[in-house]
């Protein structure tokens, strides 16, 4: 007989059971019935974790100047790659790594600027991949090609957009440089019109939203999102690239004379458009070899000297205090504890105050700042906008500081010591005198037209005012043109006449206040400047320069009366009856002419002649036909010869080293600022066009670092 066999049901067991099942089937009723499970959103969770937005980065706008010629834009960039991983390659016959480091090191170091042992150490990295930076980053569009021609297994490229300004150091100061964020890929003025319209020049960045797949494309079918990016609005300047390019040929002659810093600018007098300004040292912004952040034009304050004259004699004639035929005694004058003498320590006995103006006297300024008092004299500089900013369209403007209380203060400031100006402060005082007495605003915006092609702002002429009667000022010019053209026998600024030219003007040389209080001492520790115009009757341009610590004095005049030739033939303003100045030329046209007889006849003249290749005829040459040369000038022929020899540069300008390459459409990198002191192409080898060619620059002078250190020392504090 067969035992049944019984089955025991634990109770416990099955309630627990029971009770573990219920709650399971309670959880799966709360997740699919509530919004929300520990927090997060189950739906909006399951979407993301299968939808991709990308961004769609927007152009930045261009910067033009005011023909339409590019000096900002954006353009392809490109990170070196160096794929290491043999993985990578399932066909040795066709391998997608690095094979042979050696001779891949060897071959990029020229093109990246990095030496073959510093890539090497990168390309034996243990890594999949690695960065060839930081020589391999941000290279250009032109350098991508030299590589990729290589055929070098295991390297590729990433690509990113960056900034680019195709005249490097030409108008840096005013455009500034832009940065790109490695992390977004996004770009951000930082300085100059760059940082000042970053929000105009931004775009508006789009985006493009699908739904992926676990693989990361695409699933067919699906709904698709897509904003497009906006492009950011362009910018063009008020500034005429031949007249910058003058600007820049003076400052050359600045910046071989040597200087601590330096600013030249042209205005058009008429509209307060600024046609072009330079300021050194300047910088390349495509590498950022930046020395200082500050442009000398807008953000450098300094005590303007004697071109305040201008205006301390002006407020006295407003103020009906002055007679430029009354006599008085010049050299030194007592002024409370202090003694003011003129700039030559004597003067010129007893001359009229026309003749003070003439020769720059401090005692003539002294008394008529006497006869109207601190009020008046305050009150009318600051009519003409001194101690307030201008408005210029340029980040960092300075106000400057107009504040005198005692007489010797008053006495000072009538010949523009113990005050600060700005030099676009300058310009604008000065439109008055071009102007019969109104005064403008200066600008350098011309207009900013959006991604649809609309003019959203357009500049225009702004008259700020009546400051000075048209008759004062008429007398303000011709004694500016006394101090030019040498009528009196002292007149200070007779080598800045130009033959053919009206040419007006005040000169000033300011002592330049000490850290350690009261004023350095030395010969050129001063800042020369001119304020001048041109012709005398109707001026139609407005030329300022200021220069601190200028090594050799005669420099300043020469460059002034370069630019000034340049610009008025140019613009078409010259006088009928112009004059040939015997130490000048104008440039003919040499395209197409003889090379040997082109080059002795400018030789002929005193002009340096640097012949590019070995051709028998010129294809280009610098200066342009018509512009201006002067004795000791360099002129560059490019000759219809296909082999170059690089010639010595030792001593040369970075300008004129920038000619030479340009001429040759080469690219240069160049390291420090000042003179050439190295090539990486030696003297008397061949030129390869194809490659870069990094110029190493070292400064002339002892830097003011150690003039003050040098003052400190000899005070024993």
């Amino acid at each position: 007989m067969k035992k049944t066999r019984t089955v025991r049901i634990n109770l416990p067991f099955v309630i627990i059971v029971l009770f573990l099942f219920a709650l399971i089937v309670l959880k799966l009723f709360y997740v699919a019935l509530s919004p929300k499970v520990d927090g997060i959103n189950l739906t909006t969770f399951a979407n993301n974790r299968n939808t991709k937005k990308e961004t769609i980065l927007a152009s930045r706008g261009t910067i033009y100047d005011a023909s339409g010629e590019v000096l900002a834009q954006d353009v392809n960039s490109y990170t070196v790659i160096a794929y290491l991983s043999p993985s990578r390659t399932e066909d040795m016959s066709h391998p997608y790594h690095v094979v042979d480091k050696e001779y891949t090191a060897k071959m990029l170091s020229p093109l990246i600027n990095m030496s073959e042992e510093r890539i090497l150490s990168l390309l034996n990295y243990d890594a999949y991949q690695v960065e060839l930076g930081p020589g391999g980053r941000g290279i250009t569009e032109l350098v991508k090609e030299q590589i990729d021609a290589l055929n070098l297994p295991g390297i590729g490229f990433s690509k990113s957009i960056k900034r680019y300004y195709p005249k490097s150091n030409f108008l840096s100061y005013t455009i500034g440089y832009a940065k790109t964020d490695e992390a977004t890929n996004e770009i951000t003025g930082e300085m100059g019109i760059e940082l000042k319209y970053n929000d105009i020049l931004t775009g508006k960045n789009g985006y493009r939203e699908y739904q992926q797949d676990m693989y990361g494309y695409k699933i067919a079918n699906t709904p698709e999102i897509l904003e497009e990016s906006v492009k950011g609005s362009d910018v063009y300047l008020t500034v005429d690239t031949n007249v910058q390019l003058f600007a820049e040929q003076a400052m050359s002659i600045i910046e071989e004379a040597g200087s601590e810093w330096a600013t030249i600018s042209v205005m058009d007098a008429k509209t307060g458009k600024i046609l072009g300004v330079s300021s050194y040292p300047n910088f390349d912004p495509n590498t950022k070899n930046i020395k200082s952040y500050y442009d000398p034009f807008a953000s450098y304050t300094y005590e303007p000297g004697s071109t305040m004259k201008i205006f301390s004699f002006l407020a006295a004639m407003e103020n009906g205090v002055y007679n430029g035929k009354e006599t008085y005694k010049s050299g030194t004058i007592q002024i409370d504890d202090a003694r003011i003498k003129d700039w030559n320590n004597y003067g010129w006995g007893t001359i009229t105050f026309d003749e003070g103006f003439m020769g720059s006297s401090n005692v003539a300024a002294t008394k008529l700042a006497q006869k109207l008092g601190r009020q008046k004299l305050f009150d009318f500089y600051t009519s003409l906008g001194y101690g307030k900013q201008t408005g210029i369209e340029l980040p960092n403007e300075q106000y400057g500081v107009v504040n005198f209380k005692y007489n010797t203060e008053i006495a000072a400031a009538s010949f523009g010591q113990g005050i600060s100006v700005t030099a676009v402060q300058m310009l604008r005082a000065l439109t008055v005198i071009a102007n019969d007495g109104t005064m403008l605003k200066p600008y350098i915006i011309s207009k900013i037209v959006d991604s649809n092609g609309d003019v959203i702002y357009e500049s225009e002429k702004e008259e700020l005012g009546k400051v000075a009667s048209e008759e004062n000022v008429k007398n303000i010019r011709e004694l500016m043109r006394g101090v030019v053209d040498g009528r009196a026998t002292m007149s200070t600024g007779k080598s800045y006449d130009v033959a053919g030219f009206d040419v007006i003007g005040k000169t000033g040389t300011a002592q330049i206040a000490s850290k350690y209080g009261g004023y350095l001492v030395g010969g050129t520790n001063y800042v020369r400047s001119f304020a001048g115009m041109f012709p005398k009757d109707d001026p139609q341009v407005i030329v300022y320069a200021a220069v601190s610590k200028l090594q050799n004095a005669s420099a300043l005049p020469k460059a002034i009366r370069g630019l000034v030739t340049d610009t008025g033939t140019y613009l078409g303003i010259e006088k009928s009856d112009k004059k040939e100045d015997v130490n000048q030329i104008k440039m003919p046209n040499y395209i197409n002419k003889d090379v040997d007889a082109s080059k002795g006849f400018l030789e002929s003249k005193g002009i340096k002649v640097i012949v590019i290749g070995a051709g028998e005829k010129i294809i280009k040459q610098y200066p342009d036909y018509k512009s201006t040369v002067s004795q000791n000038d360099k002129v560059f022929l490019l000759t219809n010869g296909v082999n170059y020899i690089m010639p010595n540069m030792k001593s040369w300008s970075r300008s004129d080293a920038e000619i030479y390459f340009s001429l040759l459409n080469m690219k240069t990198k160049f390291s420090n600022y000042g003179y050439v002191i190295e090539t990486s192409i030696k003297s008397g080898d061949k030129i390869d066009t194809k490659n870069i060619v990094e110029i190493t620059l070292e400064p002339k002078y002892k830097k003011i670092e150690e003039e003050i250190k040098e003052e400190k020392e000899n005070k024993n504090p």
